[in-house]
């Protein structure tokens, strides 16, 4: 498909949340997301990053920071990162030893995405051994993690080493006004979680803007929107794609997390009234459909968010289909292929 009709789209990224299908294992899914990870370099897609998410077995991304150096690893230059480490589970001095490790490893090519909440249920919370009014320090702790990035000054009694030095760049993730307000205030680029909730995004886009203070990372703001993008050869092929994320927040809902599901082709038998509101709600910044479909959402949504960059999600059960999703995608979005 030709691409030379479109106007000027933001860089795409790609956010991988390493699923387990039913009936495989997470081994299976590292290797796939490294084979996804390798096919977004050659199609010319900005980043890759994986998220933290603890004791859910559909997930494959909790040791984060070792999943994005097997990712960094067999790539060779994508940028791979976090999007995001959930700051209260740990604290600052690990992370910026395990982030200073990766940026010693693959310099220039690791990215790290802080986000407040603990990604997982209050059980698990106490599990890692965190304090559940961890969240309340998250400002001071990101500002604990950029000093430990920077060069260590004489007399300094606790160094992150590697790390010190090396100004690994950080983003602030959120689904709300929070985020917004603290990355503006510390200068840094912000990534807003509209894949999966997407009710505060043009306010929190417009507020960062607003109040942004350039800094020593970044001069001028710099927003990244999440968005949903299942793209296949027809529209009905790709709705019935679809139907696993679908089913993901269905089963959440239910108190029933699991591996991820195959397609279905009847979701309205699935799901109850209630429980589709609440998915349609949720997954309202989706672009679902053929490559005509996907570039016409593509540009209503790159021109409504006004975002420098695109986070791309395409939580598709078979893997093959998913890589397909993202060539697609990088065809109707004139991504320029690396050598």
């Amino acid at each position: 498909m030709s691409s030379t009709s479109l106007p000027k789209l933001p860089k795409l990224s790609v956010l991988d949340l390493v699923p387990v299908q039913l009936g495989s294992t997470p081994g299976a899914a590292l290797r796939h997301s490294l084979d996804l990870a390798r096919q977004v370099e050659r199609l010319g897609y900005e980043r890759y990053w994986v998220a933290e998410h603890h004791n859910m077995t559909g997930i494959a991304s909790a040791a984060t920071s070792v999943v994005i150096g097997f990712i960094a690893g067999g790539t060779s230059t994508i940028r791979v990162g976090a999007g995001g480490i959930m700051l209260p589970n740990h604290s600052p001095l690990v992370i910026a030893e395990q982030f200073g490790t990766l940026a010693s490893l693959y310099p220039g090519r690791i990215d790290l995405g802080l986000g407040r909440a603990p990604g997982t249920d209050q059980t698990t919370v106490r599990a890692l051994r965190r304090d559940p009014r961890a969240a309340d320090t998250f400002p001071e702790d990101v500002q604990e993690l950029q000093a430990l990035f920077e060069p260590a000054q004489p007399g300094q009694m606790v160094q992150a080493v590697p790390g010190a030095g090396l100004q690994v760049p950080l983003w602030i993730l959120g689904s709300s006004l929070y985020g917004s307000q603290l990355a503006a205030a510390l200068g840094l680029p912000y990534a807003f979680a509209s894949h999966f909730a997407p009710d505060a995004l043009s306010e929190a886009m417009a507020l960062y803007r607003r109040l942004f203070k350039p800094s020593a990372q970044l001069e001028k703001p710099w927003a990244m929107a999440g968005v949903n993008v299942i793209a296949a050869e027809t529209d009905a092929e790709a709705k019935r794609l679809f139907t696993s994320h679908q089913q993901s927040f269905v089963n959440l809902r239910r108190g029933r997390p699991g591996p991820q599901q195959p397609p279905i082709d009847d979701i309205e038998a699935y799901w109850t009234p209630p429980e589709k509101e609440m998915a349609t709600r949720a997954l309202a910044c989706s672009i679902v459909g053929s490559p005509e479909t996907v570039r016409f959402g593509l540009e209503r949504f790159a021109a409504w968010t006004q975002a420098d960059e695109l986070m791309v999600v395409s939580a598709i059960f078979d893997p093959a289909a998913r890589r397909r999703s993202y060539e697609i995608l990088a065809d109707v979005a004139g991504l320029a292929p690396r050598a």
